[in-house]
């Protein structure tokens, strides 16, 4: 893409998401790739990443992608986690996840946010973050790279 291109495109992200209700990364790829904008998958997930799209459920069930001023902020994980992480333990396809006390509803948003391959979701309590996996090597891979957000290193 030419120069600027990266900025051009993250833009036509931002006006699709604010005028369409787009359910998840590949319904988003597609509108991009209908407007001129044909992009891989890795840098799609940058692009949201970058541009701090959050997936919500709105009055309708449905979830969709907005925008953090649009919704509650959510925080990088790697800014997060080293203050606010205890432990992360696979058990099966979850994760259970400990944070200091009022902290796991951050953690769990940030954890969202990142949308990890296999991900099904998260609950959260008060200092507890559930996290479902569609399988125990998914649990196992993902509970590492949250040790290793929060500065404690692979296993």
């Amino acid at each position: 893409m030419k120069s600027g291109g990266k900025r051009r495109r993250q833009a036509r992200v931002l006006r699709i998401i604010r005028k369409h209700r787009v359910p998840h990364q590949e319904a988003l790829r597609a509108r991009l790739a209908e407007q001129g904008f044909p992009v891989a998958q890795a840098t799609l997930s940058r692009d949201i990443r970058d541009l701090r799209l959050v997936k919500v459920v709105g009055a309708d069930g449905k979830p969709h992608y907005t925008l953090p001023d649009e919704w509650e902020s959510v925080a990088p994980l790697d800014e997060v986690l080293p203050t606010l992480f205890v432990s992360a333990e696979p058990v099966g396809n979850l994760i259970v996840v400990r944070t200091l006390s009022g902290a796991a509803q951050a953690v769990a948003s940030g954890i969202d946010w990142e949308e990890f391959e296999g991900l099904a979701g998260t609950i959260a309590g008060d200092d507890t973050v559930l996290v479902i996996l569609r399988d125990e090597r998914a649990a196992r891979d993902i509970a590492a790279v949250i040790r290793e957000l929060a500065g404690w290193g692979p296993d």
